[in-house]
Formats: C-alpha cells, sequence, structure tokens
C-alpha cells in the first residue's frame, strides 16, 4: 500500500474529512515519526508497533567488482518492531 492509497482508503472510511485534510494529517504524523527517530527517541503507537534507531557497527566489506576489502562505517538505520496485536494477525493469516 503506498501513501497515497493510504489516504484514499481513510478518506472513503471518513466522509467528514477530504482528501487534502486526510493526507495533511498523514503527512503530520510522519513528519513526527521522522522527526522523533531523528532526535534519537523511539516512537511507540500501541496496537501497532515502535520505531526505534539502531546502530549499526563498522565492519570490513569486499568491493564486489574488484574483490578489494573495503571499511564499511558504522551508521544509524530505522528498525520497525511490530506490537503483539500485529504478529498474532499475521500468524493467524499463515
Amino acid at each position: 500500500m503506498t501513501k497515497s492509497e493510504l489516504i484514499e482508503v481513510i478518506a472513503t472510511q471518513n466522509q467528514d474529512l477530504t482528501k487534502k485534510q486526510v493526507e495533511f494529517i498523514v503527512n503530520g504524523v510522519f513528519s513526527s515519526i521522522k522527526d522523533a527517530l531523528n532526535t534519537g527517541d523511539k516512537v511507540e503507537i500501541r496496537g501497532f508497533g515502535s520505531f526505534k534507531i539502531r546502530e549499526k557497527n563498522s565492519k570490513v566489506g569486499r568491493n564486489p567488482k574488484t574483490g578489494d576489502k573495503v571499511e564499511v562505517p558504522s551508521k544509524n538505520v530505522p528498525y520497525f518492531k511490530p506490537g503483539k496485536e500485529i504478529k498474532e494477525l499475521l500468524i493467524k493469516a499463515d
């Protein structure tokens, strides 16, 4: 599902809101999540899951073209951990 599809679904489920209003809300939610992660905060949405930043350690990689060893620096990566309800829903779907 894309962001525009999400906006469409929410707009059809809520006749009181226009697509523009729903788009503004969805963009605000995503922006708030990004801002929180950027400052190092954890974002937890009960019943859905949590987002946080994990640090990946530096490592020695290999250039696939030349075979030379390359130092890959450490970096921060976003991580999503699904909540209990989402896990149970996905297990039942199997």
